[in-house]
């Protein structure tokens, strides 16, 4: 099963190495890891995602709680988030094919960003799932480059995670 970690560390040079190294030391694999400011710029954000079954979430925490830098760790529920990726891939479309694929970015609410002569470049923001989908339905067409974010997430409600 995956977890969502939502980490908030001090916004400091290395932060982000000793919590990879962490990770790689403890043989803990990172699925995914998106890292920003916050809305207070002395603050980061890692939104972590993780397998269970490489290793417990409640192992993977105690051990980023040592780490002197991070400030809070919450594992988010996923019926009390909500998360997204973005998407950017480059897709052949030439005369024939362009309109096929409008249909299909038109269908996931995806937005076509760039377009030349033999290609053109959507972006799509979703579910882990819905990105899965587009890309899918895409592949056919060609795919010329292609670029996903890791999983983002945030506590639904009031409460800050």
């Amino acid at each position: 099963m995956k977890h969502t970690l939502s980490v908030l560390v001090e916004n400091k040079p290395g932060v982000l190495t000793r919590v990879a190294g962490l990770f790689a030391r403890r043989g803990f694999n990172i699925d995914s890891l998106v890292v920003a400011e916050t809305e207070n710029p002395a603050v980061s954000r890692m939104t972590i995602t993780v397998d269970e079954q490489d290793h417990p979430v409640e192992q993977v925490t105690k051990q980023l709680h040592k780490l002197i830098n991070v400030l809070k760790i919450t594992d988010l529920d996923p019926s009390g988030s909500v998360e997204r990726e973005l998407l950017l891939i480059k897709v052949r479309a030439d005369a024939q094919s362009r309109s096929a694929i409008m249909q299909i970015v038109e269908i996931f609410r995806a937005k076509i960003i760039d377009v030349s002569a033999e290609v053109l470049i959507i972006e799509m923001t979703g579910t882990r799932e819905k990105v899965s989908a587009l890309m899918e339905l895409l592949a056919p067409f060609g795919v010329v480059e292609l670029m996903r974010t890791g999983r983002i997430a945030m506590s639904r409600g009031k409460r800050a995670t």
